[in-house]
């Protein structure tokens, strides 16, 4: 990863993340009102993996240090 974004890249992170926290938000509302095991099971499973990858995201926009 290099030390700088560029605005755009910035940008599109930004609107990755943002689209990533609705999903999570909508994913763990439907979660509760689902009925099916199976749904539910899966819902639980996209949550979590949603929740991983806002925090790879959020690393991406704070983590500015020299890695390759």
């Amino acid at each position: 990863m290099t030390k700088y974004l560029g605005l755009h890249e910035t940008l599109d992170l930004h609107e990755l993340l943002t689209f990533k926290n609705l999903s999570l938000t909508k994913v763990t509302t439907m979660s509760v009102l689902a009925q099916d095991p199976e749904l539910k099971a899966i819902l639980s499973e996209d949550a979590v993996n949603g929740k991983q990858h806002i925090q790879q995201l959020q690393k991406f926009l704070t983590d500015r240090s020299d890695q390759a």
